[in-house]
């Protein structure tokens, strides 16, 4: 995969709203499963097979603790996987980046748009 390219992994957008939630906490700061769960309302089944994914890709790392009967995974983005979407948003802004030329030919009248 170059530069340039969108990573599979995470275009898929369920993955990439795991990510981006992620990504949005502080280094090394964690969400708990369920929290997860409920922010991006996914079905517990669902959730756990794109955090398998991510995770066997390292992007991702999860830790589970249990107190007493209960137990408690926590999910946390690695730095891998703070590169891997940094590098994703910026082959998106690439790709993406001719698009308000296009825009502004367009209002303006012109017949050329550029590909």
């Amino acid at each position: 995969m170059t530069a340039d390219e969108l990573d599979p992994l995470i275009h898929v957008p369920t993955r990439l709203r795991i990510v981006a939630t992620l990504a949005a906490l502080p280094d090394g700061d964690a969400l708990s499963f369920t929290r997860l769960q409920d922010m991006l309302r996914l079905t517990p089944g669902n959730l756990i097979i794109q955090l398998r994914k991510l995770e066997e890709a390292g992007y991702l790392v999860s830790e589970k603790t249990r107190n007493g009967s209960a137990q408690k995974t926590m999910v946390t983005l690695t730095k891998q996987g703070r590169t891997a979407l940094g590098a994703y948003t910026q082959a998106l802004r690439k790709l993406l980046g001719g698009l308000d030329t296009d825009a502004k030919a367009a209002e303006a009248g012109s017949d050329i748009v550029a590909f």
